[in-house]
């Protein structure tokens, strides 16, 4: 059977209703009105002008969202009433309210880049084309849908880039976020980044996000001792019972794991036992998933010995310990000696007993970011895992993107923003922007085009210019073209295309194999290359063209 466009299912956001903008939305839709202008013909572009973090890149996000917003825009009644009496109002025509009710996303058409692409400043995130009513009143929801999202995955492929693709990034935000709503789109959008988990089950529940947690301090401390512990029996995998785990336990810490069998520095005096005994009470609870918090008292001379001796525990028992975390002190020293003592452990007992313990997960969570990764990295460090909150969600290096919504045509006719600043001059008219790739496989330049130009084609030689310095120009010679812009939205034949893949797995796939895609030092740390965004020659005269045109031409006395 034929797939047919669709609408999509509302915001997961509640708040995402159709009063969901600035108030000049609405100023400027009732002049429009009035003026009787409202239906002419209109484009707007979606931008960002400089990429975050001090970076030379961007991850593209929230656009499902925003198809969801306008799959379902439309003022509902109580939304009209709150509008027809707001003091804003007095003075418009009652007939304006019913013109409200009528509207919704029908006649509006949308191109942009999918979700999860890596994207570059000037070059459209999205076009959005339709009646000039309808095309203003949506510009502050789809900007907030965008803003934030795009800055968290970004945020989050940072973060991948400086830990490495073999470690485990896992999402710990949610008590740090601007508000619920904030905390579940951080969680959604850090797995897009590149993140494998979070903590936040409700972002797990929603996007099918894995969901990774283990135990807080006030788990550890809550425990006085093994007198806490009500059923010492643990279930085996065959189904049998160990009567006793906690003399188990004991047996090991006492007999096995004695402390004079390690070298000098590597050796304990006497261990916490209520940290002893909240480990054992965790493992009896989960023998199968068995990763605690070692830093309540100290990692190494309490938290790892009785890590090692509930792992050793339960390894006997036919089950495999998965780790430790660190939530404090000096990461790189600590994990460091945390792995020698679970390699010493290893080689002291052997396989029967500790194989693998060596490389067991060790997962570090003390108010990590890009820095403490790349610093991590320089001194070393034998983490496996991190978790990252604060600095993921909240952005606080650089807490917006900046993303503007700049009308680029009027029935037909290009129209241009002129500024002192000429970073925010927009690039007129509605475009194509094509991708350019060279022989090895890497992109070289996003060029965009006015829309009745030819498609630049492969081995053929394209003239890409800077948009507004003549002298940056170079002849790019494409071994591949990927044409940028697709139609994400046809509100008369449907709406979504049928084809067109939102799922959260699919933008997340296509953010990690796009920045794999580009050259290193666009990625790099510190001082990376900007990467380049042209435009086409005649373009390029067109912008000065009509830049002339719009400029007054001043007069000296």
């Amino acid at each position: 059977m034929t797939r047919r466009s669709h609408r999509l299912p509302p915001c997961h956001n509640s708040l995402t209703t159709a009063l969901l903008m600035d108030t000049y939305q609405i100023t400027m839709a009732y002049a429009y009105w009035k003026n009787g202008t409202h239906a002419r013909s209109a484009a707007f572009d979606l931008i960002f002008r400089k990429n975050p973090f001090s970076g030379e890149f961007t991850i593209f996000a929230g656009l499902e969202e925003c198809l969801r917003f306008i799959s379902n825009f439309k003022f509902t009644e109580e939304d009209i009433s709150f509008l027809s009496n707001e003091p804003l109002s007095t003075s418009m025509d009652v007939n304006f309210f019913k013109f409200l009710r009528q509207l919704d996303c029908t006649q509006i058409k949308i191109f942009a880049q999918l979700e999860g692409s890596i994207v570059f400043p000037r070059v459209p995130l999205m076009r959005v084309e339709g009646p000039l009513v309808m095309v203003q009143l949506v510009e502050t929801t789809l900007l907030t849908l965008v803003n934030y999202a795009s800055l968290v995955a970004t945020n989050a492929a940072r973060h991948r880039l400086v830990a490495g693709d073999s470690a485990t990034l896992l999402e710990f935000g949610l008590r740090r976020a601007q508000g619920p709503d904030g905390g579940v789109s951080a969680s959604r959008y850090a797995y897009m980044g590149g993140f494998n988990g979070t903590s936040n089950l409700e972002a797990g529940r929603q996007f099918a996000i894995p969901c990774k947690g283990t135990l807080a301090h006030s788990y550890v401390q809550s425990h006085q001792g093994f007198q806490d512990i009500g059923d010492p029996r643990l279930r085996l995998p065959d189904g049998n019972m160990c009567p006793d785990f906690l003399a188990l336990v004991g047996l090991f810490k006492s007999k096995w794991l004695y402390k004079e069998s390690f070298p000098d520095d590597l050796r304990w005096t006497k261990t916490n036992q209520s940290e002893l005994a909240a480990f054992t009470s965790y493992a009896l609870a989960f023998p199968s998933n068995f990763l605690v918090l070692v830093d309540t008292y100290d990692v190494l001379k309490s938290g790892i010995p009785n890590f090692l001796a509930v792992g050793l525990a339960l390894r006997s028992c036919g089950y495999e310990p998965l780790g430790i975390r660190i939530d404090s002190g000096d990461l790189s020293y600590l994990s460091l000696r945390a792995r020698e003592m679970l390699q010493h452990t290893q080689d002291l007992l052997g396989a029967s007993y500790a194989e693998g313990f060596a490389q067991l997960g060790i997962t570090a969570s003390n108010d990590i970011h890009e820095e403490v990764l790349h610093s991590l990295n320089q001194h070393g460090h034998a983490i496996t895992s991190f978790g990252i909150g604060t600095h993921l969600v909240t952005c606080l290096r650089q807490p917006a993107l900046g993303c503007v919504y700049k009308l680029v045509e009027i029935d037909g006719a290009p129209r241009i923003k002129l500024s002192e600043d000429v970073e925010k001059v927009t690039i007129p008219g509605r475009k194509e922007a094509f991708r350019l790739y060279l022989k090895n496989g890497e992109p070289v330049v996003d060029v965009m085009l006015q829309g009745d130009e030819p498609t630049p084609k492969v081995d053929c030689r394209i003239l890409c210019r800077h948009p507004f310095i003549s002298s940056k120009r170079a002849y790019v010679q494409p071994a591949r073209v990927e044409r940028l812009f697709h139609l994400v939205w046809d509100g008369m034949n449907g709406g979504v295309p049928p084809d067109l893949d939102l799922s959260l797995c699919t933008a997340r796939s296509r953010c990690m194999s796009s920045i794999k895609m580009m050259r290193s030092d666009h990625l790099r740390y510190s001082n990376p290359t900007p990467y380049k965004v042209s435009v086409s020659e005649q373009l390029y005269d067109f912008i000065h063209k009509l830049w002339l045109e719009e400029a007054p031409v001043g007069e000296i006395m």
